[in-house]
């Protein structure tokens, strides 16, 4: 078999969360999956889980093993988690992923990071925003965010580990569910989702920090180096469903200035 024949060998890690377990269903069909979950009670029937407490070194090196690709996607994920929880999920868990991987020699880690390590420019209204601005974490989920990219830097830098970062939107199968504009704007639709993954995963740019949005008329942030760098062509915006109208804002509509709680 043939380089090009075989296929990655890839780790989702936090595969029964929302991105997650979408991953584990439309990844399935391209790459050989070996999914990584905290306990088997959300798995879903058939599913072979292997279990690993992020915080664990150990346990995470042991998901490690024959490795190409992890798309790590496990952490807490809400903009109001508090410094106990990003501490252990997303902090010390980023540290062991990317250790373990370097120690276990895998080719490439796709990082979830988050529009929230940004998120102070949407609350103040600053866009456009790109990737290669500072960082303005509007949370302490945000800092952590911003901790990972940072952390993924020296691990490509020092070690020569690929690492390729998505801030990630809002993921939702229904963004017309959601009230405000700018979570609109950010939104990512799950096909979208499988397509800048499988980029992440296949391209050839060793590191980045790129958005992962869909092609929603009203976005604020650059997709211009997820489009070169990685390939990215998005097939939807949330403006293209039915029922879907769009109040134009010159400049972007407010966003309210204790955003994001309660997003």
């Amino acid at each position: 078999m043939t380089d090009s024949e075989r296929r990655r060998r890839v780790l989702i890690t936090g595969a029964t969360g929302g991105v997650g377990s979408h991953l584990a269903a439309s990844l399935a069909e391209g790459y050989e999956l070996v999914l990584h979950a905290r306990s088997a009670e959300d798995a879903p029937e058939g599913a072979e889980l292997k279990l690993a407490e992020l915080g664990e070194y150990e346990q995470v090196l042991a998901l490690m093993d024959g490795i190409d690709t992890v798309v790590h996607m496990a952490g807490a994920a809400s903009p109001e988690s508090s410094w106990e929880l990003v501490l252990e999920a997303n902090i010390v868990g980023v540290r062991n992923v990317l250790e373990a991987a370097r120690e276990a020699g895998v080719r490439r880690v796709v990082l979830a990071s988050s529009n929230h390590a940004m998120g102070m420019y949407d609350r103040h209204e600053q866009w456009p925003v790109y990737p290669d601005q500072l960082p303005r974490a509007d949370s302490l989920y945000g800092v952590s965010k911003i901790f990972g990219e940072s952390l993924s830097r020296f691990y490509h830098d020092e070690h020569g580990l690929d690492v390729i970062n998505l801030r990630i939107g809002w993921y939702s199968e229904d963004p017309l569910a959601a009230q405000e504009d700018i979570l609109r704007a950010m939104w990512l639709s799950p096909r979208d989702c499988t397509a800048v993954v499988r980029c992440a995963i296949e391209a050839e740019v060793r590191y980045g920090l790129f958005y992962a949005i869909s092609d929603n008329p009203n976005r604020r942030w650059s997709l211009t180096n997820t489009q070169l760098e990685l390939g990215y062509r998005p097939q939807d915006s949330w403006t293209d469903l039915p029922g879907a109208s769009e109040d134009v804002v010159e400049g972007g509509a407010d966003v309210r200035d204790d955003w994001p709680h309660g997003a």
